[in-house]
């Protein structure tokens, strides 16, 4: 046993002392490291091309609705960057909320629009977020509803299970 540890002690070792070389030089041929950071935070032509998603308005309140009233919004944008908008993706944090966009791409000053639809569920103060997945710099953009959702009568209080007072 001790020997098995000892073979495999002096294999690791090998291992790691036997490459001499710097991996840096064989990447640029130089170790300065402050020298790649700044390469690659700079902005050059192409690189510098990104749309930008903008909204008329990130947050909608549809003010107070009762509950299960379906209600939607319709958030329009401009594509105020210098490429193509291409909307990848859009999901709410609950499926209680649904966006739908339009799948083409939006040229640099183009409009676009993203329909957001609310089941009315839940009570009282609600708010939901949409994520947006663009290729935009930052990759995600957010919107936001919000409503006062007013329950329904009778759904206010109590538990759903209700006891048999007849013992049965």
């Amino acid at each position: 046993m001790r020997k098995s540890a000892l073979i495999l002690a002096a294999f690791v070792a090998f291992a790691f002392t036997s490459c001499k070389e710097n991996a840096a030089e064989k990447v640029d041929g130089t170790t300065d490291v402050s020298a790649n950071a700044g390469a690659a935070t700079s902005t050059s032509g192409d690189e510098a091309k990104f749309p930008i998603m903008t909204f008329e308005a990130t947050e909608h309140d549809f003010g107070t609705i009762d509950q299960g009233t379906n209600v939607e919004h319709l958030f329009k944008f401009t594509n105020t960057g210098n490429a193509p908008l291409v909307v990848v993706d859009a999901k709410s944090s609950c499926g209680c909320t649904v966006p739908t966009w339009s799948r083409e791409s939006i040229p640099p000053g183009g409009e676009g629009e993203m329909l957001v639809k609310f089941n009315g569920s839940g009570q009282n103060q609600v708010s939901k977020t949409v994520t947006i997945t663009a290729n935009t710099r930052n990759g995600k953009e957010m919107i936001k509803i919000k409503a006062f959702v007013t329950p329904k009568a009778g759904a206010a209080g109590g538990s759903p299970i209700q006891a048999n007072p007849s013992g049965r």
